[in-house]
């Protein structure tokens, strides 16, 4: 292993990086728009391409657009376990908010568009970090890949499986959502449960029948308050009710209550918990059904001891470009929740620092594009499996 700096922020070519990255942010990529979210899949498998990568598309399900895989393909015996760079190309603007709400605008240091912050830019840095690795001596260690998923702003479902399946061949994880506050990277994320809850009893008149009814709204009550009482700032667990929706009128007995529940875990055995207790929840009242549906969409991803060696590593790789590292960890979750809960040592928020994300505030900080890149190449080409 070598900490020699090899990639300063002075080979990043700025200009030519934000002219591509201002044609990936034109295409718009709202998740649920398979099309266009393929439309930027293209692109990015031409430019791959161009640089003489190999490129694989894998096509979606559940109506998501397709999982576009970028190896490096050099020198290196395809058996030996590789470094794996999660990306997505999908966010959650709608069509035409770059038109109205969002435009392209450089202002300064900071430079908006809709995904430009989560995360158009880092999945162009991974890009471009690969490109300048494998130029560079020897280039890379490991082999390298990157896979932009299409639908990670709802959760992965369609590409969770390719996640895991690669990331069972990776000595590392380097996650490219964007960095947190000042440059800020991410060493750990909560799991995320999601849970809709159906209460069913009986409608019955309000006025002259009332004793027939069974209220799925009361019984509701008792459940919000059973799963309000989950929370315990102390370990991390955030359990909220986040919509409540019963009844046909105010003069009616309430035959259905609907709930959709939010669920943020530090580890697995709070994740174990807390599902288990959810998943169990019963009505007092025998005339009342419960119906409960979802579970853990993304595992607990905590900071193993390898993951801290990662870490350190990144950190002296860090400090020649300027950049200070910190790692912090965050109630959201990424795709880096994957590869973390298999066990791979996973680095996350790689990507541009900035601000705004899933808003019409979203930018980048210009000065923080050339850092973020040639850190992203260094580990690319100092990473060999010993950290």
């Amino acid at each position: 292993m070598t900490l020699n700096q090899e990639i300063s922020a002075d080979d990043i070519d700025v200009s030519r990086l934000l002219a591509e990255l201002r044609q990936w942010v034109e295409i718009e990529t709202h998740t649920p728009d398979a099309g266009a979210v393929n439309g930027l899949a293209d692109r990015v498998q031409m430019l791959a391409a161009s640089l003489e990568l190999k490129t694989q598309r894998v096509a979606g399900t559940l109506g998501f657009g397709d999982t576009l895989i970028v190896s490096s393909g050099h020198r290196i015996e395809p058996a030996k376990k590789g470094i794996l760079i999660l990306a997505h190309l999908d966010t959650v603007h709608a069509a035409g908010t770059i038109l109205n709400q969002l435009p392209w605008r450089e202002d300064g240091n900071r430079i908006y568009g809709p995904g430009i912050y989560d995360m158009k830019s880092g999945a162009l840095i991974a890009l471009e970090a690969l490109k300048l690795a494998l130029d560079r001596g020897n280039g890379p260690k490991l082999p390298v890949t990157i896979m932009y998923v299409p639908d990670e702003e709802m959760g992965s479902t369609s590409s969770r499986a390719l996640i895991e399946q690669h990331s069972g061949n990776a000595c590392y994880a380097l996650v490219v959502e964007p960095a947190r506050d000042g440059g800020k990277i991410v060493v750990a994320r909560k799991g995320v449960g999601m849970y809709d809850i159906k209460v069913r009893g009986r409608a019955s008149h309000a006025g002259t029948h009332p004793h027939i009814g069974r209220s799925a709204i009361r019984e509701a009550a008792k459940i919000v308050l059973a799963l309000e009482a989950l929370n315990d700032p102390a370990r991390g667990i955030t359990v909220t009710v986040g919509t409540i929706h019963g009844g046909t009128g105010r003069n009616t007995v309430p035959a259905e209550c609907n709930m959709l529940v939010d669920v943020r875990l530090p580890d697995a055995a709070a994740a174990k918990e807390i599902t288990g207790i959810i998943e169990n929840l019963e009505s007092s009242d025998p005339d009342i059904s419960v119906e409960i549906t979802g579970g853990l969409n993304r595992p607990p991803f905590s900071q193993t001891p390898a993951a801290k060696s990662l870490f350190a590593h990144a950190s002296s790789l860090a400090a020649p470009l300027g950049i200070t590292l910190v790692g912090v960890s965050t109630g959201g979750g990424s795709d880096g929740n994957f590869s973390a809960s298999l066990g791979v040592p996973t680095l996350d928020g790689l990507g541009a620092d900035g601000a705004g994300a899933h808003t019409f505030d979203e930018h980048i900080l210009w000065d923080s594009i050339a850092p973020r890149t040639a850190l992203l190449a260094n580990l690319l080409l100092t990473l060999d499996g010993s950290q």
